[in-house]
């Protein structure tokens, strides 16, 4: 297995670790002049951890020309199964509307169901550059809603995490719009 694909397997097993950070027994007060719990400064830093192997693996194998079938099949994955864990655990904390959780995971169900079709007859489709946006945007979102708009809270009461979750709905609706049109001959076949 190569450097990319065990960075894309890492990512995975950082999930579990991140949403073991998010639980009641992390709630221990941190050092920042606002209310926010160590767990969740960790959780925080374990997901940014996660995001960027995102960015990372795919470099490397660009760089080292060593792009595989099963890295472009597991990497989105990947990232479905670190967005989708953390929209969940922060619905169940109370910290962002399902509505834009749904709609994420829905369109997530959506275009994985198209690369199964697309997969059964033998092509494998990679994320469009439209598609990377949405998931560096959804992670940035994701990061702040964590850290509770920590540094931008201690300026401006602007919801900055919440501002960029629904920037990224937008995305990942016009996103998953422009994966279904590119691929609306294979699927209706």
């Amino acid at each position: 297995m190569n450097l990319p694909n065990k960075l894309t397997l890492f990512r995975i097993i950082l999930i579990p670790v991140f949403l073991i950070l998010l639980l009641p027994l992390f709630n221990e007060k941190s050092f920042l002049p606002i209310s926010l719990d160590l767990g969740r400064i960790i959780a925080a830093i374990v997901f940014v951890i996660a995001s960027f192997t995102d960015y990372l693996d795919g470099a490397i194998a660009r760089k080292r020309n060593c792009v595989t079938t099963f890295g472009k099949f597991l990497d989105p994955i990947a990232d479905k199964l670190l967005v989708t864990s953390a929209l969940m655990a922060l619905i169940q904390l109370g910290d962002i509307s399902a509505w834009a959780a749904i709609i994420i995971i829905a369109r997530e169900f959506i275009v994985t169901g198209v690369r199964i079709i697309a997969a059964n007859d033998g092509v494998v489709i990679s994320a469009s550059n439209l598609g990377k946006a949405k998931t560096f945007i959804q992670m940035l979102a994701i990061f702040f809603i964590l850290l509770r708009d920590f540094p931008f809270s201690l300026i401006t009461n602007i919801p900055v995490g919440q501002t960029l979750l629904w920037l990224a709905v937008i995305l990942t609706i016009y996103s998953g719009y422009d994966y279904l049109k590119a691929n609306w001959d294979r699927i209706k076949n």
